[in-house]
């Protein structure tokens, strides 16, 4: 992987790596969004389909934030063709935290996500694929809730404490089994940590991100933290991570981003997934994609992406689109 971001600098041509494996899903006939988060073998037949239909750098798996937060027991709800959401609280102080078991990967629909990603590493062999997982604060947030957890980072720093670093030994642990199924790196979304200021971003965020980074980055194995809670004003606790790749959500201006990173890292992002990407039309998916191609010219470790993790139901042809602006861009 150091070698492939090497790669990627030395390049006249820029690459593009967008977090989509919903349109894979729906070019399964029948399948859908509830099948995929459940079954290992359906999510991996989304991301192959997807890869024959779109000549991505890598593939990527679907970015679902509740499957580590479902392992901690809490409740997830399940629409056919929408992503799975988190309902309620399952710590609340001190006392619940500390009785709060750091679960085993057998739990939840952990092993559905390992079965994926091992079988897609064995069906694509010429790029590399990226697992998925949550970041430690956006997972202590959904087992405290969010706003509660704000108040108590001040109120109750101690509980909080406590409880990133049984999150950060069940993503440690979890990104190490997903090593071993074969994958080439894992794009670990930390999107809560950008609703703090950059020093709280450091404390309860970068802190313990950056221990699983030690424990799990290396030449083969690259993490890219991905914030699209960040409006600019977290970046430098991004850099502080010492993941290998950062990756910029549609609120940031990318530019700036690029300008704050070192060099070394490789830097991905952000055309918005929602308002362009599945809400616009085909011309304006192109005009924003040219766009942004053309404001990070000067940039040799930029990689083409969306924001965040496209929705259901994007429409092909703006995909096509984002393609076609590519190959235009790198063939003029």
């Amino acid at each position: 992987m150091k070698e492939w971001a090497n790669s990627i600098k030395k390049s006249p041509k820029r690459i593009a790596i967008p977090i989509m494996t919903h349109p894979g899903i729906e070019l399964i006939k029948g399948c859908t969004v509830k099948q995929a988060v459940t079954d290992g073998e359906t999510h991996a037949q989304a991301i192959i389909k997807l890869n024959d239909a779109y000549p991505a750098a890598a593939c990527t798996a679907i970015m679902d934030l509740t499957v580590e937060a479902e392992a901690f027991g809490s409740n997830v709800v399940f629409e056919e063709n929408e992503i799975p959401n988190v309902v309620g609280r399952i710590v609340s102080d001190y006392d619940s935290v500390s009785k709060l078991q750091v679960p085993e990967l057998t739990a939840g629909r952990i092993q559905e996500y390992l079965k994926a990603n091992r079988i897609t590493a064995e069906k694509i062999t010429d790029k590399p694929i990226f697992g998925g997982c949550i970041g430690p604060f956006s997972l202590a947030g959904r087992l405290y809730d969010m706003s509660e957890m704000m108040m108590a980072m001040y109120m109750k720093p101690d509980t909080i404490n406590l409880l990133l670093e049984k999150c950060t030994e069940l993503i440690t642990k979890y990104i190490l089994a997903m090593k071993e199924t074969g994958v080439n790196g894992v794009i670990m979304a930390e999107p809560a940590a950008g609703l703090v200021s950059n020093e709280d971003c450091m404390a309860f965020s970068t802190k313990y991100v950056k221990q699983i980074v030690e424990k799990v980055q290396d030449d083969n194995f690259m993490v890219v933290l991905h914030n699209c809670g960040n409006l600019g004003h977290c970046t430098q606790a991004m850099i502080e991570s010492n993941a290998d790749a950062l990756h910029f959500g549609n609120s940031c201006d990318m530019v700036q981003a690029l300008e704050e990173c070192p060099d070394n890292l490789i830097v991905m992002g952000n055309i918005d997934p929602v308002g362009i990407m599945k809400q616009s039309s085909a011309e304006k998916v192109k005009e924003e994609t040219l766009n942004i191609l053309k404001k990070t010219s000067g940039f040799n470790n930029y990689v083409l992406s969306t924001g965040c993790d496209v929705p259901p139901e994007i429409p092909m042809e703006n995909i096509n689109a984002f393609y076609e602006a590519l190959h235009e861009y790198n063939n003029n």
